[in-house]
């Protein structure tokens, strides 16, 4: 089978080994998926002001992140159960961010446990925590990152309550499952991914395991649990706790107004991490690139900004960190290459993404991604360009 050399590539290698169901867990958006949409229409409001007759024969895209040197400003983010993809599936991937020079975030819905992806990867790492209505069971996460050696903490926070997914809906992919016969049918066609499913560790929430109040290690159950414990009472207040039991870098996921990214850099926090849930929560949201630059505008050097939604192409990552961003989250591209082809198909997705990141600097006429500002593109529209 022929190397993906594109994202896309990824994303239909994929299509083919998974079930539909859990193909548009990973690949779809709430409600009518106009959110999802605009997350990618909104990089092309974004064009580039090449300069020419600059020596770019040396190139170099590294960065840091809240100290932390990555060969590329690029992270991977938060998704839950990665396992349903590949066995053991968040170790698969924090290995190859290690591998590649990216760094991993952990979601609290993982299918391995904190512990255990920390002592496979060889690579930094941040842990994303939801704020949740049981305050021990949320300080007992933290105090296991902590002791597992993450760096940051990636507090998630525009979950009050959790958002319509039509096509799991309709695909009966819910809590608990609905099973028909064409989603059973459709199942046991992907016979490699059915395989590894069935070979693989037992498929749940590791993190909870034999919590009390949990019901063991049943994933329905745990899943049950989890959705209970989204807390649609929390506010501003709630940041003081989290700086309580949390003494690293803190950054905020989900931010996607000015006055909001100020609060929170007032309040001490380190990163914002400018995000519409991949589109996976509200619908009719702009992209996250639409509102980087008054977001940069507002934080002013305060805080680091990452931009999370819509990434598909390496010209993508530029764009973002000419608006204003340091790095940005990658979420469905690793998960593409992940299903396609585990470990090797996560390295497959940073590296085509690092390769493209490379050759637009070549072309811009910008040899170091630290040269990379404003001035490098044009924007369009409420886009307003340096």
């Amino acid at each position: 089978m022929a190397t993906p050399i594109n994202i896309d590539d990824l994303r239909a290698r994929a299509r083919r080994r998974l079930p539909r169901a859990v193909f548009d867990f990973v690949d779809g958006g709430a409600e009518d998926e106009t959110t999802l949409r605009a997350n990618r229409s909104g990089f092309g409001q974004v064009s580039f002001r090449p300069r020419v007759l600059v020596d770019v024969s040396g190139r170099d895209q590294s960065t840091t992140v809240l100290g932390e040197p990555l060969k590329s400003p690029l992270i991977l983010a938060p998704t839950g159960m990665a396992g349903l993809l590949w066995p053991s599936g968040e170790i698969a991937a924090a290995r190859a961010a290690g591998r590649t020079g990216a760094l991993f975030t952990l979601s609290t819905m993982s299918a391995c446990t904190i512990e255990e992806v920390a002592a496979a990867a060889s690579g930094p790492l941040w842990f994303q925590l939801y704020v949740w209505r049981d305050r021990e069971v949320t300080r007992e996460l933290v105090q296991r990152a902590r002791a597992a050696g993450y760096k940051a903490l990636c507090l998630t926070v525009d979950v009050p309550v959790i958002g319509q997914r039509e096509r799991d809906l309709r695909q009966g992919f819910t809590i608990p499952p609905r099973v028909t016969v064409m989603n059973v049918v459709d199942t046991l066609r992907r016979v490699s991914w059915l395989r590894r499913v069935l070979l693989g560790p037992r498929l749940t929430f590791k993190n909870f395991v034999n919590h009390p109040g949990t019901g063991g290690d049943d994933l329905i159950r745990l899943a049950e649990f989890a959705n209970k414990q989204f807390d649609p009472s929390v506010t501003w207040a709630d940041l003081d706790w989290f700086r309580s039991i949390w003494s690293g870098p803190l950054a905020l996921k989900g931010v996607m107004a000015a006055e909001d990214a100020l609060r929170a850099t007032d309040a001490g926090v380190e990163a914002i991490v400018v995000s519409n849930h991949g589109g996976r929560q509200l619908d009719g949201l702009p992209a996250p690139i639409e509102i980087l630059p008054e977001i940069a505008d507002a934080v002013d050097g305060r805080a680091e900004i990452i931009l999370d939604g819509g990434v598909r192409r390496g010209g993508d990552v530029v764009k973002a960190v000419a608006m204003g961003a340091r790095a940005c989250m990658i979420g469905r591209p690793f998960l593409y290459g992940l299903a396609a082809n585990g470990q090797a198909g996560v390295e497959r997705a940073v590296n085509i993404l690092e390769q493209e990141i490379d050759r637009t600097l070549a072309l811009i006429g910008r040899p170091r991604l630290a040269d990379v500002d404003r001035s490098a593109i044009r924007s369009a529209g409420a886009f307003a360009a340096g």
